[in-house]
């Protein structure tokens, strides 16, 4: 959809400038002063930390027996496999979710234990986390459940499964909103006494660290040799699971990710090589953006709007045919999912338009009957981004909402979610994104006492949005050879942005509107021509309709090929005339 709404304009933040310190980096890393530049203004503050931001290699990754409760869950699992009993894994309905359920899948099956899997469906407003998975496990005879990305707010559930006799190991990452689930053992690297040091892993990444902690635990024992067990080939799926997340990628997950990626360029996987043919994915150098979106998305699209068994199905499919087939109704339903989603926010978008009082608030709380629910994600991320504000979209479905919450970086949602927790039937997430279900009766009082504690506790000046500068750049320094060492600092991300240049220069030519919503601009300095293009900025092409005008630009810089030929453009995020 083309949003009509007008463009908010970002305040600039200067980078931050030490040259003694840089010219330290330059010396020990012998890197190019714009890199070491960059370090600078994200405040690495030790050669240790560079070292390991820049160089870190797998043999750095943290002990997973340093999670609370790890022996536990190894034990447990470990028991099941001697016993000969049957495991079900219950994973989330969403990327993380797929990817850390088809983990422990192949993993537990490699090593000989009888694994079930199961992802809910949970494209209405039931919101029951495990309840629907008891049914299955009794069926199935499984006596331990282990969750991936979810269940830590689950602890009546848990109980009801005890009842029945099956053990239950929660592995997740979201924060506790309530008492801890009674269960044998709780991985949750967000927990209050976790004695982990890594708070960032996402669901999938606190399922890698359990199987790590198990092929450690049976190579100690003798029960298997190291040259049996490979952990690299499941970093694809951490890789996959962790950028579809968002996960900071910084630390232990930037190593993850760094090796995930390369994994994926050689995966093993008939079914997500299948996937990435379909998403126009090189299987060569395969990116963070090409995960976040054209891969994700036709992963999530599953969850949102179709059943999200077949996801973890086709990371574990063998059969190229059937992988084909189901890589393909991916794609289906994501161009299905794609339709749902713009006739929805066309729906918001106009209500907007026709009630701009929604606006004077520093808060945004829509609901309808209308909004199909697995969609309300994507919704409210766009929502929060267009007008940055916090923002809670609610599905309605037989009296029952169903809400999906983004936020800016100024303020985290979970404190006023608890806040009002006596009108929700449940809620959880992230401070930056979370969820809720709440009685349709009450959604008048929450948006009432949402809006009110935000508006008393945001400052106006939070709501203008912050394009963080790295370094100021000429285009002379715009060289390949210029942009091959920027990759030192890939991969990029939540946590890890791209580096946000800045430079002088004149505009040539008076800006094209290109795609109905984006410009491009023709920038000249010292006799050097570039094009950019600056993305959903077309409704301010009036302001530099001017040729010769001399323009500040923020920017990215990227290569662009097209016909076989290579050229380097800038990705442009804000300009102003000087």
């Amino acid at each position: 959809m083309i949003s009509t709404t007008k463009t908010l304009k970002p305040k600039w933040i200067e980078p931050k400038v030490n040259i003694k310190w840089q010219q330290a980096i330059i010396q020990e890393f012998n890197i190019h002063p714009v890199v070491a530049q960059v370090l600078v203004s994200r405040e690495f503050e030790s050669i240790d930390r560079i070292n390991a931001y820049l160089y870190g290699k797998l043999p750095n990754l943290i002990d997973p027996s340093l999670f609370a409760e790890m022996d536990d869950a190894v034990a447990r699992i470990l028991k099941a496999k001697e016993s000969g009993e049957s495991v079900l894994i219950y994973g989330d309905n969403d990327v993380d979710g797929i990817t850390g359920a088809t983990l422990l899948t192949d993993f537990c099956r490699y090593i000989g234990i009888d694994t079930h899997f199961f992802i809910p469906n949970r494209n209405g407003t039931n919101q029951a986390i495990l309840s629907d998975a008891k049914g299955y496990a009794l069926e199935n005879n499984c006596t331990l459940l282990v969750t991936v990305d979810c269940g830590i707010t689950a602890g009546k559930e848990v109980e009801k499964l005890f009842k029945d006799n099956i053990d239950v190991i929660i592995t997740d990452h979201h924060e506790p909103t309530e008492s801890i689930p009674h269960c044998v053992a709780t991985l949750n690297p967000k927990l209050v006494h976790n004695t982990y040091p890594n708070r960032d892993l996402t669901g999938v990444g606190v399922a890698f660290k359990l199987i790590h902690a198990i092929a450690n635990t049976l190579i100690k024992k003798k029960k298997i040799k190291s040259s049996k067990i490979d952990l690299k080939r499941y970093l694809d799926l951490v890789a996959l699971g962790t950028i579809a997340d968002m996960g900071a990628l910084v630390g232990e997950n930037r190593v993850l990710v760094r090796y995930g990626l390369k994994q994926l360029d050689n995966t093993t996987r008939i079914g997500l090589h299948k996937l990435l043919n379909v998403c126009d994915v090189s299987d060569t150098e395969t990116t963070t953006t090409d995960i976040a979106s054209k891969v994700a998305p036709r992963l999530n699209s599953l969850g949102r709007i179709a059943d999200p068994m077949k996801g973890v199905e086709l990371l574990l499919l063998r059969d190229e045919a059937s992988a084909e087939q189901l890589a393909n109704e991916l794609d289906l339903n994501n161009i299905e999912r794609q339709k749902i989603e713009r006739r929805d926010t066309e729906d918001i978008e106009d209500f907007i338009a026709k009630n701009p009082t929604v606006l004077d608030h520093k808060a945004i709380v829509l609901h309808s009957h209308k909004w199909h629910p697995g969609i309300i994600p994507i919704i409210s991320a766009r929502i929060s981004k267009l007008y940055n504000r916090p923002t809670a979209i609610i599905s309605i479905d037989n009296g029952i909402g169903k809400g999906s919450l983004r936020t800016i970086p100024e303020y985290p949602l979970l404190p006023v979610l608890r806040h009002n927790s006596d009108l929700l039937i449940n809620y959880g997430g992230h401070d930056f994104a979370a969820g809720l279900t709440i009685d349709e009766g009450k959604i008048e009082a929450f948006k009432k006492n949402f809006i009110e504690t935000i508006n008393s506790n945001l400052e106006t000046e939070d709501l203008i949005p912050k394009l963080n500068l790295d370094s100021k750049v000429s285009f002379d320094e715009l060289t390949f050879d210029f942009l091959e060492s920027l990759k030192l600092l890939e991969p990029y991300g939540t946590g890890n942005p791209a580096p946000i240049f800045y430079c002088d220069a004149r505009q040539t030519w008076p800006p094209k509107v290109v795609g109905k919503n984006h410009l491009k601009l023709y920038l000249e300095q010292n006799d050097r021509v570039l094009e950019g293009i600056a993305f959903g900025l077309a409704d301010r092409r009036h302001e530099i309709l001017k040729k010769n005008i001399k323009l500040r630009i923020a920017f990215t810089p990227y290569v662009n090929t097209f016909l076989n030929k290579s050229s380097i453009q800038l990705l442009i995020k804000d300009f102003k005339e000087v």
